[in-house]
């Protein structure tokens, strides 16, 4: 059962969803490519941000900038106070039980980073175990392989069906004394596929195993609940959902995150230093050195007081709408093959078209201002499950419409012309 979406309550109040209003909040989408409307599709990769957090970021450095925790001036203490409010927003939008539980990075992939590092590494010795699935991105793989050559431990893969989807039975039968973390994307970035991570934390955790979810494409999509889901470290990125690049989040459970060493030495990390010993500084900022991304951070803030105050019910089923009406549009198109069809999708479809490399699609694609992802995606493995070497990659956002899907099909029908 994945986690159900809801809306959080916020003082600006609840703003029901309308696509076109909500496009009038994104300044991007009013620009022309080429002397064609921007058709934005590349939201896995990165989303387009509104007015509100750009709004926020130059308030930032225009009236408050200065470095935080560490002063006691009038812009120090309002940088201060502007950074640490937008972690309470982030632990209340994740429902995190305690705001030292949410650690701010650079992004999902400096939080796999830390966890590899700082928890599994001291947790790990020769011949134990990590599970993975088939489906992760880079950024969750190479990590453990780090961890991997230096320990002598051995990752397992889950593997996956022609549809796109994990095998839980095979994934429960990995299980044994040897193993000592399982980490799993939430939302795959290729195939869209939802995993069943509740689940599959459960039955972790019945062998006393930790999880980590990689929760990057997660985030965009639904509100998650790291309480309901149990999971013991939870990773997304500020610019997968609406906010800042170089921010991003690692929720870890409380008594993990006090058992880790630091992650990375220096400034904000301290309690005091001398030449014999250095005491740490208490969490979240032990794992928190030097000066941060604060304009990030606020930025990001913001973007949590952005989704809350529009109605993300209307917004996910919009987006549910436009995958079903996408999908059926590019089903019937000759000679293309979408990859990934699990029952449990997010708005993401990735597709080749037969003889016609998909670098070719994304070129003529952008001549009509269309803007796609084409190649593997951080995701070579999972090509290879798949035998292609790269797809075409059309990701949705809630500002996304019926119309830019149709101009997707018909850029789509310009390609096979020019090759055929």
């Amino acid at each position: 059962m994945q986690p159900t979406t809801k809306l959080i309550n916020s003082p600006i109040g609840i703003q029901p969803f309308d696509v076109k209003r909500i496009r009038e909040d994104f300044p991007i989408l009013k620009q022309s490519i080429g002397g064609k409307p921007l058709v934005y599709l590349d939201n896995a990769a990165t989303t387009q941000k509104p007015q509100m957090v750009i709004d926020a970021m130059n308030r930032y450095y225009m009236e408050e900038n200065s470095n935080i925790h560490r002063g006691i001036h009038y812009l120090s203490e309002l940088a201060t106070q502007s950074y640490e409010s937008a972690r309470d927003k982030i632990q209340k939008h994740i429902n995190a039980a305690h705001r030292q539980e949410t650690i701010f990075v650079r992004g999902t992939t400096e939080a796999i980073n830390l966890v590899a590092q700082s928890f599994t590494r001291y947790n790990c010795k020769e011949g134990d175990e990590i599970i993975i699935s088939a489906m992760e991105h880079h950024s969750n793989i190479v990590p453990w392989q780090l961890v991997r050559d230096e320990k002598g431990i051995l990752i397992r893969v889950i593997p996956i069906n022609d549809n796109g989807e994990l095998f839980i039975d095979k994934y429960e039968k990995m299980f044994n004394e040897k193993t000592k973390m399982v980490s799993i994307v939430h939302i795959s970035n290729v195939l869209g596929t939802i995993n069943p991570v509740k689940e599959m934390i459960e039955i972790a955790h019945r062998f006393g195993v930790p999880v980590l979810i990689d929760g990057a494409q997660t985030t965009p999509h639904m509100h998650v609940d790291v309480q309901d889901l149990d999971c013991d470290f939870y990773a997304f990125s500020g610019h997968k959902m609406y906010g800042p690049t170089g921010v991003g989040v690692l929720y870890g459970k409380i008594n993990h995150l006090e058992s880790m060493p630091p992650y990375q030495g220096g400034g904000d990390m301290i309690k005091s230093v001398s030449f014999e010993k250095t005491i740490y500084n208490d969490l979240p900022h032990k794992f928190e050195a030097g000066t941060p991304n604060i304009a990030g951070g606020v930025g990001m803030g913001a973007t949590i007081d952005y989704i809350n105050q529009m109605d993300f019910e209307a917004a996910v089923q919009h987006e549910t709408e436009l995958m079903k009406y996408a999908t059926d549009s590019l089903s019937s198109i000759k000679g293309l093959r979408i990859i990934g069809t699990a029952k449990k999708k997010s708005s993401v479809i990735s597709f080749v078209l037969e003889n016609i490399h998909p670098h070719d699609v994304g070129t003529i694609l952008d001549d009509d201002g269309i803007a796609v992802r084409t190649g593997h995606h951080c995701a070579q493995p999972l090509m290879k499950c798949f035998e292609v070497p790269a797809t075409t990659r059309a990701s949705f956002a809630f500002y996304n419409t019926k119309e830019e899907v149709d101009a997707l099909i018909k850029g789509i029908h310009r390609v096979i012309k020019v090759f055929s």
